[in-house]
Protein backbone atom coordinates (compact mmCIF):
# COMPACT_ATOMS: atom_id res chain seq x y z
CA UNK A 1 0.00 0.00 0.00
CA UNK A 2 0.72 3.40 -0.43
CA UNK A 3 1.98 3.72 3.57
CA UNK A 4 3.23 6.61 5.10
CA UNK A 5 6.43 7.25 3.27
CA UNK A 6 7.42 3.85 1.86
CA UNK A 7 5.55 4.54 -1.55
CA UNK A 8 8.03 4.37 -5.11
CA UNK A 9 7.05 4.53 -8.75
CA UNK A 10 8.88 3.00 -11.88
CA UNK A 11 6.24 2.89 -14.28
CA UNK A 12 3.52 5.55 -13.57
CA UNK A 13 0.41 6.18 -15.21
CA UNK A 14 0.74 8.44 -18.10
CA UNK A 15 -2.35 9.80 -19.99
CA UNK A 16 -0.38 12.04 -22.82
CA UNK A 17 -4.11 12.16 -24.47
CA UNK A 18 -3.32 13.93 -27.89
CA UNK A 19 -7.37 14.48 -29.58
CA UNK A 20 -7.67 10.83 -31.25
CA UNK A 21 -9.10 10.87 -34.92
CA UNK A 22 -11.88 8.29 -33.72
CA UNK A 23 -13.20 6.45 -30.31
CA UNK A 24 -10.64 3.87 -29.08
CA UNK A 25 -10.65 0.99 -26.95
CA UNK A 26 -7.30 -0.52 -25.80
CA UNK A 27 -6.30 -2.29 -22.75
CA UNK A 28 -2.28 -2.45 -21.42
CA UNK A 29 -0.18 -4.90 -19.33
CA UNK A 30 3.42 -4.21 -17.27
CA UNK A 31 6.03 -6.11 -15.18
CA UNK A 32 8.38 -4.39 -13.75
CA UNK A 33 11.57 -5.07 -11.13
CA UNK A 34 9.99 -2.46 -8.85
CA UNK A 35 7.00 -0.62 -8.87
CA UNK A 36 7.68 3.60 -8.45
CA UNK A 37 5.44 5.76 -7.88
CA UNK A 38 6.64 9.71 -7.75
CA UNK A 39 10.43 8.08 -6.87
CA UNK A 40 9.40 5.82 -4.20
CA UNK A 41 8.44 2.12 -4.50
CA UNK A 42 5.03 1.23 -3.27
CA UNK A 43 6.14 -2.87 -3.22
CA UNK A 44 9.08 -2.39 -0.68
CA UNK A 45 11.39 -2.92 -3.95
CA UNK A 46 10.22 -6.05 -4.73
CA UNK A 47 8.49 -6.60 -8.70
CA UNK A 48 4.88 -6.05 -9.52
CA UNK A 49 2.67 -6.79 -12.38
CA UNK A 50 -0.17 -4.23 -13.37
CA UNK A 51 -2.50 -3.87 -16.27
CA UNK A 52 -5.72 -1.59 -17.30
CA UNK A 53 -7.95 -0.46 -19.80
CA UNK A 54 -8.66 2.79 -21.49
CA UNK A 55 -11.13 4.28 -23.44
CA UNK A 56 -10.25 7.36 -25.61
CA UNK A 57 -13.20 9.36 -27.51
CA UNK A 58 -12.64 11.78 -30.34
CA UNK A 59 -13.71 14.58 -28.59
CA UNK A 60 -10.65 14.33 -26.47
CA UNK A 61 -12.56 13.02 -23.71
CA UNK A 62 -10.73 9.74 -21.80
CA UNK A 63 -11.72 7.56 -19.05
CA UNK A 64 -9.73 4.26 -17.71
CA UNK A 65 -8.85 1.52 -14.52
CA UNK A 66 -5.65 0.58 -13.73
CA UNK A 67 -4.44 -2.45 -10.76
CA UNK A 68 -0.87 -3.37 -9.45
CA UNK A 69 0.44 -5.42 -6.81
CA UNK A 70 1.79 -2.97 -3.83
CA UNK A 71 2.79 -3.94 -0.52
CA UNK A 72 0.16 -5.27 1.69
CA UNK A 73 -2.48 -5.73 -0.97
CA UNK A 74 -3.42 -4.15 -4.18
CA UNK A 75 -4.11 -1.10 -5.78
CA UNK A 76 -6.80 0.03 -7.83
CA UNK A 77 -7.01 3.62 -9.55
CA UNK A 78 -9.88 4.97 -11.71
CA UNK A 79 -9.47 8.27 -13.77
CA UNK A 80 -10.91 10.24 -16.37
CA UNK A 81 -10.24 13.65 -18.03
CA UNK A 82 -10.10 15.54 -21.08
CA UNK A 83 -7.07 15.91 -23.72
CA UNK A 84 -6.53 17.94 -26.83
CA UNK A 85 -4.17 19.69 -28.70
CA UNK A 86 -3.58 23.48 -29.48
CA UNK A 87 -0.78 24.17 -31.74
CA UNK A 88 2.02 22.36 -30.61
CA UNK A 89 0.98 22.08 -27.51
CA UNK A 90 -0.29 18.75 -26.16
CA UNK A 91 -2.08 19.23 -23.19
CA UNK A 92 -4.95 17.10 -20.74
CA UNK A 93 -6.28 17.81 -17.10
CA UNK A 94 -8.29 15.19 -15.34
CA UNK A 95 -9.17 13.31 -11.83
CA UNK A 96 -7.51 9.97 -10.72
CA UNK A 97 -8.91 8.31 -7.51
CA UNK A 98 -5.86 5.84 -5.91
CA UNK A 99 -7.99 2.77 -3.77
CA UNK A 100 -6.43 -0.21 -1.98
CA UNK A 101 -9.04 -2.61 -1.70
CA UNK A 102 -8.13 -5.68 0.77
CA UNK A 103 -5.05 -3.80 2.88
CA UNK A 104 -7.07 -4.07 6.01
CA UNK A 105 -9.79 -1.59 7.66
CA UNK A 106 -7.33 1.52 7.28
CA UNK A 107 -8.76 4.54 5.31
CA UNK A 108 -6.66 4.96 2.72
CA UNK A 109 -7.92 6.01 -0.48
CA UNK A 110 -7.39 9.33 -1.73
CA UNK A 111 -8.27 11.33 -5.06
CA UNK A 112 -6.37 13.69 -6.93
CA UNK A 113 -7.13 16.27 -9.55
CA UNK A 114 -3.96 17.05 -12.62
CA UNK A 115 -3.05 19.25 -15.30
CA UNK A 116 -0.28 18.11 -17.85
CA UNK A 117 1.35 19.92 -20.74
CA UNK A 118 4.07 19.24 -23.13
CA UNK A 119 5.78 21.28 -26.17
CA UNK A 120 8.18 19.12 -28.19
CA UNK A 121 11.00 17.59 -25.83
CA UNK A 122 9.75 19.56 -22.95
CA UNK A 123 6.58 18.44 -20.62
CA UNK A 124 5.46 19.11 -16.65
CA UNK A 125 2.57 19.17 -14.53
CA UNK A 126 0.21 18.85 -11.64
CA UNK A 127 -1.66 16.81 -9.33
CA UNK A 128 -3.51 18.10 -5.99
CA UNK A 129 -4.98 15.87 -3.64
CA UNK A 130 -9.20 16.83 -3.45
CA UNK A 131 -9.93 14.14 -0.88
CA UNK A 132 -8.73 11.99 1.36
CA UNK A 133 -9.94 8.83 3.67
CA UNK A 134 -9.73 9.32 7.67
CA UNK A 135 -6.24 7.39 8.00
CA UNK A 136 -4.80 10.26 6.34
CA UNK A 137 -5.90 13.08 8.19
CA UNK A 138 -2.87 15.03 9.05
CA UNK A 139 -0.26 13.26 7.42
CA UNK A 140 0.79 12.68 3.76
CA UNK A 141 -1.54 12.21 1.11
CA UNK A 142 -4.30 14.14 2.31
CA UNK A 143 -6.10 16.75 0.95
CA UNK A 144 -3.82 20.02 0.18
CA UNK A 145 -1.06 17.71 -1.15
CA UNK A 146 0.63 19.08 -4.42
CA UNK A 147 2.89 17.24 -6.71
CA UNK A 148 4.76 19.36 -9.29
CA UNK A 149 6.70 17.40 -12.15
CA UNK A 150 9.01 18.17 -15.17
CA UNK A 151 10.50 16.23 -17.90
CA UNK A 152 12.66 16.58 -21.18
CA UNK A 153 13.22 13.86 -23.54
CA UNK A 154 13.67 12.94 -26.97
CA UNK A 155 14.08 9.73 -29.41
CA UNK A 156 17.34 8.27 -29.96
CA UNK A 157 18.41 5.83 -33.12
CA UNK A 158 16.46 2.65 -33.65
CA UNK A 159 13.72 3.12 -31.73
CA UNK A 160 15.37 4.44 -28.14
CA UNK A 161 14.37 7.06 -26.73
CA UNK A 162 15.43 8.65 -23.33
CA UNK A 163 13.58 10.92 -20.58
CA UNK A 164 14.78 12.76 -17.40
CA UNK A 165 12.29 13.72 -15.09
CA UNK A 166 12.62 16.56 -11.47
CA UNK A 167 9.40 16.01 -9.16
CA UNK A 168 8.33 17.58 -5.96
CA UNK A 169 6.33 16.45 -3.49
CA UNK A 170 4.85 19.19 -0.99
CA UNK A 171 2.41 18.07 1.69
CA UNK A 172 -0.15 20.36 3.61
CA UNK A 173 1.05 18.42 6.74
CA UNK A 174 4.57 19.02 6.22
CA UNK A 175 6.40 20.45 9.53
CA UNK A 176 3.64 20.60 11.19
CA UNK A 177 2.00 17.11 12.81
CA UNK A 178 3.81 14.95 10.38
CA UNK A 179 7.66 16.14 10.22
CA UNK A 180 9.32 17.00 7.31
CA UNK A 181 8.23 15.18 4.91
CA UNK A 182 7.97 16.99 1.25
CA UNK A 183 10.72 15.53 -0.82
CA UNK A 184 12.45 16.12 -4.12
CA UNK A 185 13.05 13.25 -6.58
CA UNK A 186 15.16 12.69 -9.78
CA UNK A 187 14.89 9.73 -12.63
CA UNK A 188 16.40 8.97 -15.83
CA UNK A 189 14.37 6.36 -18.16
CA UNK A 190 16.12 5.10 -21.49
CA UNK A 191 13.42 3.60 -23.22
CA UNK A 192 13.36 0.95 -26.13
CA UNK A 193 10.24 -0.02 -28.45
CA UNK A 194 10.79 -3.78 -30.04
CA UNK A 195 7.08 -3.88 -31.96
CA UNK A 196 4.89 -6.55 -31.20
CA UNK A 197 6.90 -7.26 -28.05
CA UNK A 198 6.21 -3.93 -26.26
CA UNK A 199 8.71 -1.81 -24.84
CA UNK A 200 11.12 -1.74 -22.37
CA UNK A 201 12.29 0.11 -20.17
CA UNK A 202 15.54 1.01 -17.80
CA UNK A 203 15.00 3.12 -14.70
CA UNK A 204 17.78 5.23 -12.39
CA UNK A 205 15.91 6.88 -9.70
CA UNK A 206 16.96 8.95 -6.30
CA UNK A 207 14.60 10.68 -4.03
CA UNK A 208 15.81 12.68 -1.25
CA UNK A 209 16.05 11.51 2.17
CA UNK A 210 12.64 12.72 3.97
CA UNK A 211 10.43 10.17 1.29
CA UNK A 212 11.89 7.44 3.74
CA UNK A 213 12.96 5.52 0.55
CA UNK A 214 16.56 7.69 -0.32
CA UNK A 215 18.45 5.07 -1.79
CA UNK A 216 19.37 5.22 -5.87
CA UNK A 217 17.34 2.70 -7.25
CA UNK A 218 18.01 1.18 -10.61
CA UNK A 219 14.51 -0.71 -12.11
CA UNK A 220 13.65 -2.47 -15.31
CA UNK A 221 10.19 -2.90 -16.91
CA UNK A 222 8.55 -4.00 -19.90
CA UNK A 223 5.11 -3.01 -21.23
CA UNK A 224 2.44 -3.52 -24.10
CA UNK A 225 -0.72 -2.17 -25.16
CA UNK A 226 -3.38 -4.19 -27.02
Amino acid sequence: MRSRLTMSAAFVIAASIATPSFAELSANVAATSNYLWRGVSQTGDESAISGGVDYKHESGLYAGTWTSNVTGGHEVDLYFGYGAKAGDVEYDAGYIYYAYPGNGNADINFGELNANASLGMFSGGFAYTVHAGDSNDDAAFDSGDLYLHASVGGDLEQDWSWEATVGYYDFDADGDTAGDISYAHYQVDLNKSVGEFGDFTMTLSSAEQESGSNDPKAVVGWSKTF
